[in-house]
């Protein structure tokens, strides 16, 4: 985007007053408020909007149903188990939204991905990645994003 512009989110961090990096403290040089942001850096910020959600479930038939809602969930705790050590909150927060989805839709139900997605991210939270508690915020969190655009898979 442009020169010492870091729009990754994800692995970045923010630097403000009272921040300490390589030894260099940061301070406030002037009590005032924050330039705005200017229009042009805002709509490069802006995601575009997302496709449209599919509006027909999709339909296998009732053996494949179970097939495909096991595989959907097997798959998604896979991710979690195996997620790189820079990827292990987002690995969760993607799970739980792709499985909030199948929730939103009625195909699965929440205590089930919540316990399915807490087990996947167990070696995780052993070596103390994040905590149980901050493992069900993430869930949480990725799981009502999901609902925003539920998938049915007709019965």
């Amino acid at each position: 985007m442009g020169w010492k512009i870091d729009t990754r989110a994800h692995g970045g961090q923010v630097v403000t007053a009272g921040s300490i990096v390589g030894a260099r403290a940061y301070r406030v040089l002037a009590e005032r408020d924050p330039a705005p942001l200017p229009d042009w850096l805002l709509d490069r910020l802006t995601p575009d909007p997302l496709p449209a959600a599919p509006a027909v479930p999709i339909r296998p038939d009732r053996d494949q149903r179970d097939r495909y809602l096991s595989a959907a969930v097997h798959g998604e705790c896979e991710k979690v188990h195996n997620a790189a050590v820079s990827q292990r909150n987002a690995a969760l927060y993607t799970a739980a939204l792709a499985l909030g989805q199948l929730v939103a839709g009625g195909a699965l139900s929440e205590a089930d991905v919540v316990a399915a997605l807490v087990s996947a991210a167990a070696r995780h939270i052993a070596l103390g990645a994040y905590s149980e508690r901050q493992a069900h915020q993430t869930i949480a969190s990725g799981i009502r994003a999901g609902a925003n655009r539920p998938r049915q898979v007709a019965a």
